[in-house]
């Protein structure tokens, strides 16, 4: 999910950027310290997005940094456990295959591709239902849900992807998930009113 999230903290700012306004000072610093990193809190952190406020300047005899209180808005994003998400698949690989979700890559496992025993072409670089017939490609359009979160520190993070339920994969799958639920449906109203009849 992303977030806009407000943060405190506290910046150095060098001589070199003391000729800029302190907020234009501030972002550039804040962009350095905090854009593309992952924290377990956060999540990860795509951009500053607003400096608030930033302090009046504090001088430590034998630094030649001012030092600030500041406020700061970034744009986060942090998956949680069963969160549906969407996004193109990126790569294919013989044990799953990897969907981009913005900021970060999560792995569907040839296990949790969907119901049926999935063969991996390596010739078309694909993946086919043994019994559906259903094929997975590089840059389709997919819908799955977040089952494993691992977000460490600094620039790595792992989300653990399925796309084995129903109404989740390829939009095709999805359509002919809702086809089948109508047709159900149709079939055990018809059943219902052969049923009263008979009574």
């Amino acid at each position: 999910m992303f977030k806009l999230i407000t943060i405190e903290g506290r910046i150095e700012i060098p001589p070199f950027l003391f000729d800029q306004p302190k907020t234009v000072s501030a972002r550039i610093i804040l962009a350095e310290d905090y854009e593309g990193i992952i924290t377990k809190e956060y999540g990860f952190i795509i951009a500053v997005v607003d400096v608030l406020d930033v302090g009046p300047g504090v001088i430590i005899p034998g630094n030649a940094n001012t030092f600030h209180n500041c406020e700061f808005t970034i744009l986060a994003f942090k998956p949680s456990i069963s969160e549906v998400i969407e996004g193109d698949i990126v790569e294919i690989v013989d044990f799953g295959a990897f969907i981009r979700l913005g900021p970060l890559d999560g792995l569907v496992h040839v296990s949790q591709i969907c119901d049926d025993y999935i063969a991996y072409e390596a010739v078309g670089n694909r993946f086919i239902g043994k019994e559906t017939g259903k094929i997975l490609e590089v840059n389709d359009l997919v819908r799955a849900r977040v089952i494993a979160v691992s977000l460490g520190t600094g620039r790595s993070g792992k989300l653990g992807l399925t796309m084995r339920q129903k109404f989740l994969g390829k939009y095709d799958w999805i359509e002919q998930d809702l086809e089948d639920d109508l047709s159900a449906d149709e079939d055990d109203d018809t059943t219902k009113k052969d049923s009263k009849k008979k009574s």
